[in-house]
């Protein structure tokens, strides 16, 4: 009897997650510029946890409830009310170790929240900080996957794919991929891996040209650097922490 493998699919916007079995996968949210990174550096960094919101009002309310750090963006910048933003260089050991962070951001957190919706039962979150810790669990469970990426406010972008490329290209012999979304996704990783960032500066990608227009090229390389934060950030109890 032939053994049917594991499946992967990669959902390329928050607008396309519908079209996908969330409830029997695993869901990992992909937010490389910045949320997923700054959440795996603030782990990989000694916080407690933090708790993903998907608004300001909710992240002020919490974070007033708890004595937490309240953090987070939109567009690119701190948003207001909050005290701090989405930069993973806010986020040094000596200043989170052992405190809870309460984030939110214009995409990152708002497709975890869908998720979740969509009832989703295992959510990790995965950036090139974190890639290695992301690809081994992912072999390890033994379950169906789901990349998602959190794009920009629905629309497509570079960076996401690029790390769902990554992803596919470490772990694709473990898995059944049917895909066109996967497919895409590895070429653009196979064309672009020698210098992710200047493939982003070639191609003007979206995100780059924002963050860059804010002087912020040094959070962009950072968030491109493989394993450095390399931790498992997992959702459980409405919490995301190191698994």
């Amino acid at each position: 009897m032939k053994l049917t493998k594991l499946t992967l699919h990669t959902s390329l916007s928050p607008a396309l997650l519908h079209l996908y079995n969330v409830s029997n996968s695993i869901v990992v949210i992909i937010d490389v510029l910045r949320a997923t990174s700054t959440i795996a550096t603030v782990l990989h960094n000694g916080a407690k946890c933090i708790i993903p919101v998907d608004s300001v009002a909710e992240c002020i309310r919490i974070g007033k409830q708890i004595e937490g750090i309240t953090a987070g963006e939109r567009d690119g910048q701190v948003a207001e009310g909050l005290s701090y933003g989405n930069s993973p260089f806010e986020y040094p050991p000596e200043f989170v170790k052992g405190k809870t962070l309460v984030l939110t951001t214009t995409n990152g957190t708002k497709l975890l929240h869908m998720a979740l919706d969509k009832g989703a039962k295992k959510i990790i979150t995965g950036s090139f900080g974190n890639l290695t810790a992301v690809c081994n669990y992912l072999i390890e469970q033994k379950r169906d996957v789901i990349l998602g990426c959190a794009a920009w406010k629905d629309r497509v972008n570079i960076e996401d794919t690029l790390f769902a490329g990554a992803v596919i290209n470490r772990i694709k012999d473990h898995f059944e991929i049917n895909c066109d979304g996967s497919q895409i996704a590895e070429t653009m990783y196979l064309d672009a891996k020698d210098d992710l960032f200047e493939f982003l500066k070639n191609k003007d990608a979206s995100h780059y040209h924002r963050l860059t227009n804010f002087g912020l090229e040094k959070d962009i390389r950072y968030c491109l650097t493989e394993d450095a934060a390399n931790v498992l950030c997992v959702y459980e109890g409405g919490k995301l922490i190191v698994g």
